[in-house]
């Protein structure tokens, strides 16, 4: 175990050298999210009033689905790097080396990971400061479920990216994944706006249900059966993307 996470560590020292080289790319990830709160915050405050979304606050009910959409997004292009590493000979190089190669993804997942650390709490910050409220422990877990989901979309990009290895290939189908994710899980919207049938199609988005749970946390509502199932799609969705990404990279060296 010491020997992986030492691989780990150096896959995940080279990636952030190579972020720190270019940190203009953090705020870049941020800045659609932050234009969202900003600018779209406002026109929500009537309807969050009239509508039963759990909370009065425009802002509590906002910032945790721009958290999910951070998650989901921003990790999602992840890949896209990665095929810039392989067409460069990187990745190459590194399967000649006697390191695991699930450590290959792992040491990529934590730079992801922490990159949107950062960037989740300049949003939650921000949240604050124009009038979001939301308890620390559910802000902590709505974090939590956040980097769960941006992980799992981390992991299943970079698998994506080692199997097209084509930017062409990789940017319809990620548009064509992440389109009606966006429509249909209430990030930006509350569904209850949706016609019925627009609803039922939902319920069988499980990204809904990690964006209620996350909206529950911030409310304070811990307990609620919304956080639980949740949590528990975050925890399957990104158990089932970690397993595909290490399996895509181990048979990428056989």
């Amino acid at each position: 175990m010491t020997t992986y996470l030492r691989e780990c560590s150096v896959v995940f020292r080279r990636q952030i050298r190579m972020n720190l080289r270019n940190p203009a790319w953090v705020l870049i990830g941020i800045m659609q999210p932050v234009l969202y709160l900003l600018l779209f915050g406002p026109l929500l405050k009537p309807l969050v009033a009239q509508f039963d979304t759990g909370t009065t606050n425009a802002y509590t009910f906002l910032v945790p689905g721009l958290l999910v959409q951070l998650g989901m997004f921003g990790a999602f292009f992840a890949g896209f790097s990665l095929i810039g590493e392989w067409r460069e000979g990187v990745i190459e190089a590194e399967r000649v080396t006697p390191a695991s190669r699930s450590a290959l993804l792992v040491g990529r997942l934590w730079r992801d990971l922490l990159q949107l650390l950062v960037q989740a709490t300049i949003l939650v910050g921000l949240g604050y400061a124009i009038g979001m409220r939301g308890s620390v422990g559910g802000v902590a877990l709505g974090v939590l479920i956040t980097l769960l989901v941006g992980g799992a979309c981390a992991a299943a990009s970079n698998a994506l990216a080692m199997a097209t290895k084509d930017e062409n290939v990789m940017a319809p189908v990620v548009n064509v994944v992440m389109m009606p994710i966006l429509l249909l899980s209430g990030i930006l919207l509350p569904m209850t706006l949706g016609a019925a049938w627009l609803q039922h199609i939902s319920d069988f988005m499980p990204f809904r249900y990690i964006v209620d749970a996350a909206r529950d946390a911030f409310t304070g509502d811990l307990g609620s059966s919304d956080v639980a199932w949740g949590t528990a799609w975050a925890v399957a969705i990104f158990a089932l993307a970690m397993w595909w990404g290490a399996s895509v990279f181990r048979k990428e060296n056989a």
